[in-house]
């Protein structure tokens, strides 16, 4: 389970993916399968949660990783590139951006 906290350490990336309804079921599969098989595996990794949009347009990535080189690197690999190229056959974009978390909310 994510665990989002405040000043922690680590580096907070979301990730996100812009697609159609139809390629939405193929690209789901696709990046589940990137996390189970590779990036999950990779040094830093601490964890990672997938949403999709009620409109099967947008997927949304939350991870958090040990230090951004870690992401970075894992970004960088031969394995990464090859399957970016494969996703890019059925989302029109993907945008990384590297976060600090400022605040947390809980229930009152």
């Amino acid at each position: 389970m994510v665990r989002i906290t405040v000043g922690g350490a680590g580096q907070t990336v979301i990730s996100t993916f812009e697609t159609s309804p139809g390629d939405c079921a193929t690209l789901l599969e696709m990046v589940q399968a990137a996390y189970h098989e590779f990036i999950r595996h990779q040094p830093g990794f601490l964890d990672a949660a997938l949403h999709v949009n009620d409109a099967r347009t947008r997927l949304a990535i939350y991870s958090r990783w040990a230090q951004r080189a870690d992401f970075q690197a894992m970004l960088r690999s031969d394995e990464m590139q090859q399957r970016h190229r494969a996703f890019a056959n059925h989302c029109t974009r993907y945008e990384p951006v590297l976060y600090e978390v400022s605040a947390t909310f809980t229930p009152a």
